[in-house]
């Protein structure tokens, strides 16, 4: 089944409200009312569509986000079933500090199109197309995959670029492209942002790694299987909880290694839209009495790729 391509324009405009929604919120240090504006504005214009839609990948579960949960119902409940992850704000602390990098994303896929992905963390590996898939795995040392990188691209292991989030756990990874002086983009936030890297040869990141979000990485897999790039992820359960949640989730194999076709199945529409400015897209900006903003889309059966400016009226 293939998404509706008048979806394309809906979900660009409702990206487009929350990130203007959290923009009042740039700068003031608070995360949580930047997120919340976002979360709001976001559920009332998904209730607003023709849609049988459910929410995949949203805030957490029932009892942990009274809105956008896992497996809430959205839209009037007339149409397509649709699968939805969204996250209103991706880089809170981002749109908080007003640093550069923070967007409002939506993924949506026909039903089941979807991994429904645990609030887990997940180790994951994204890198360009014009690699062989199987050059690079997460079953490999990091030297390995540093070593088949280099000869995929046909470039000498110093002149190699990877990202990766600026985190403690990631030591190892650092330690070992300083020994072969692999340069590293660290990022302080924003996972998503930093797996679309690999999308384009500007970005110049030949290889995005490590551990983040299990959510994120299956929102930022929707836009990197448009771009015809590869990913592959493990979830990590460090926890009877985690583990209890996952399996309520139907995963049975806890120590499962997935790519790109496991996590989103046929069509998808990826939509996301800029708050603070940052490589992938510009912020909001605010003049006269429009708010502008552009968002970056994708629709997988339309093979479509493109970057939306809009107005909207104050």
């Amino acid at each position: 089944m293939k998404l509706n391509p008048n979806y394309v324009n809906l979900f660009s405009d409702i990206t487009s409200k929350a990130a203007i929604a959290s923009f009042s919120h740039v700068g003031t240090g608070d995360k949580y009312k930047a997120d919340q504006a976002a979360v709001d504005i976001m559920r009332k214009s998904l209730n607003h569509l023709d849609i049988k839609g459910r929410i995949v990948i949203g805030e957490g579960e029932l009892d942990e986000a009274p809105m956008l949960y896992i497996g809430e119902k959205v839209g009037r409940g007339i149409g397509e079933e649709i699968d939805l992850a969204v996250d209103p704000v991706e880089g809170t602390n981002l749109v908080a500090k007003n640093l550069p990098g923070g967007i409002s994303v939506l993924a949506a896929a026909p039903k089941n199109g979807l991994f429904n992905a645990p609030e887990t963390y997940m180790n994951k590996i994204a890198f360009s197309g014009d690699i062989e898939k199987d050059a690079i795995d997460l079953d490999f040392k990091i030297e390995k995959n540093f070593k088949n990188l280099a000869d995929s691209l046909n470039k000498n292991l110093e002149d190699l670029t990877i990202c990766l989030l600026d985190r403690p756990r990631h030591k190892e990874i650092m330690d070992i492209a300083n020994k072969f002086k692999i340069k590293m983009k660290l990022l302080s936030d924003g996972d998503i942002v930093g797996a679309l890297f690999v999308t384009n040869k500007s970005f110049n990141i030949d290889l995005f790694l490590g551990i983040g979000g299990g959510p994120e990485g299956v929102i930022a897999a929707s836009a990197l299987d448009c771009y015809n790039c590869n990913f592959k992820g493990r979830f990590i359960f460090s926890s009877d909880l985690d583990k209890s949640r996952a399996k309520k989730m139907g995963i049975s194999d806890l120590n499962k290694k997935y790519d790109l076709g496991d996590i989103v199945k046929g069509d998808s529409i990826f939509s996301a839209t800029g708050i603070t400015t940052g490589h992938l897209t510009q912020g909001v900006k605010k003049k006269n009495t429009e708010f502008i903003t552009e968002t970056l889309v994708t629709h997988k059966s339309q093979n479509l790729i493109k970057k939306i400016e809009k107005k909207h009226k104050i």
